[in-house]
């Protein structure tokens, strides 16, 4: 939740309904990522209507990721169903993700049939980065991924354990490789409010989840490096050649083309190798994923920060 106040208890509303209908034992937990509206104030009023209903509030704003895996982090189920706040993923689909989980699947992926609101530039570029993804990195995901998913809680443990300075949760779940199954369903519009979700929220989480999964950039940039070497050398021969036959040689031009391109190349490498030094360095200063600045709901002594050796 991210400024999502009129969504709060809709939201719990029409989940509770859903699970008190099949008879479950469960919780719903949700995270306020640092919000500048009241959706703090109305997690808590909502608690005292639902006695399931837990929250967690962020000392700041640690993103989508961050703030899904401080949820993942805190539940305590057998089995956890990770969603967004807006009702944008249906609670009428929450029973067919827990039979499917029932028959004996650790992981329950959705695959995302778009609404009538779903622009066209999000659907090219959504279907554009799985698919580039998907090549780069070696773990396979179809378009229309999305976090609407159910995990088992050894699947959950695992994926907490895991390292990365990026959070890309749906490639990590797919890289752990458990049994799994997609459920197609079809996205609804937001109850309420704006996306939150910004191009270049977009594009910072695309570029870390290709650097976070795959070195291809690297190689990708050694094969220019020869590349270009070659030219060089080619461009290299044809001065020699001239300079024996005492041809005149238009040197600046030649000389300046070939210096722009090397450089050019040059600084594209170099800043490959800095995002790749930045990741290790992230992951090296061992921070914590998010700070949970306090919570409503729970019984138990806050736990503060979703620590990495987990």
């Amino acid at each position: 939740m991210f400024n999502e106040e009129t969504n709060i208890r809709p939201f719990a509303a029409a989940v509770s309904q859903v699970l008190d209908a099949q008879g479950l034992s469960y919780e719903i937990v949700l995270v306020d990522d640092g919000s500048r509206d009241g959706t703090w104030a109305t997690i808590e009023r909502t608690a005292q209507e639902f006695p399931r209903l837990r929250g967690v509030k962020l000392a700041r704003n640690f993103g989508h990721q961050g703030a899904l895996f401080a949820g993942l982090h805190r539940a305590t189920g057998r089995a956890v169903i990770s969603m967004d706040g807006d009702l944008q993923h249906p609670p009428s689909t929450l029973p067919t993700l827990i039979a499917a989980w029932r028959d004996g699947c650790k992981v329950v992926n959705t695959r995302r049939i778009d609404s009538r609101d779903t622009g066209l530039f999000k659907r090219v570029t959504s279907r554009g980065f799985y698919w580039v993804f998907s090549r780069l990195s070696g773990v396979e995901m179809e378009a229309g991924a999305s976090d609407f998913r159910l995990l088992d809680r050894t699947a959950l443990e695992a994926l907490l354990s895991m390292g990365d300075a990026d959070l890309f949760i749906r490639g990590l779940v797919s890289w752990l490789g458990f049994t799994t199954q997609t459920i197609p369903y079809q996205a609804q519009n937001r109850h309420s409010g704006v996306p939150k979700f910004t191009l270049k929220k977009m594009l910072r989480f695309s570029s870390g989840a290709m650097l976070a999964f795959s070195v291809v950039p690297l190689r990708l940039g050694i094969g220019i490096g020869l590349i270009t070497s070659a030219g060089a050398f080619l461009e290299f021969c044809y001065i020699l050649v001239a300079y024996f036959r005492g041809q005149t040689i238009p040197g600046w031009a030649s000389v300046m083309t070939v210096m722009s391109l090397m450089f050019g190349v040059l600084f594209v490498l170099l800043g490959m190798i800095g995002s790749y030094l930045g990741k290790i360095y992230e992951i090296l200063k061992n921070r914590p994923r998010f700070v949970i600045e306090t919570t409503a709901g729970f019984g138990d002594e806050t736990r503060r920060g979703g620590d990495r050796s987990r």
